[in-house]
């Protein structure tokens, strides 16, 4: 059984001051966010999302989100190879899904499937 990655598609930083981390990213990055909620901040970078989430926690890092077909399939095939849980598939908003996974090496893995993604 193997999962079918699609490709990179989200980083997600954890921000627990989000207005000191949006004021960073704008000055290195030279733009606003396109998405700018008090509970998720998006940048496109190059086609691709750089998110901030004031929700995250800063021990555990940033968690990158690998693009997949099915969320709930790829995340079921990963528990079945040792992982475990971390936030189950759950719709976000506008089609978009995602989950979480811990790899048995403490890693964290994220899926997503978003609709409105279109690779370069």
């Amino acid at each position: 059984m193997s999962v079918k990655f699609l490709g990179l598609r989200t980083v997600v930083y954890p921000a627990r001051d989000l207005d000191a981390a949006k004021l960073w990213w704008n000055s290195v990055l030279g733009y606003e966010p396109y998405f700018d909620e008090p509970f998720y901040v998006g940048y496109d970078v190059g086609g691709y999302e750089l998110a901030l989430d004031p929700d995250g926690d800063p021990e555990e890092g940033p968690i990158v989100y690998w693009g997949v077909d099915d969320v709930a399939e790829a995340e079921e095939q990963l528990l079945a190879t040792g992982c475990e849980s971390r936030s189950a598939c759950r719709e976000v908003g506008g089609g978009i899904e995602v989950a979480v996974v811990r790899n048995p090496a403490g890693d964290l893995v994220g899926l997503i499937h978003n609709p409105h993604f279109k690779a370069a």
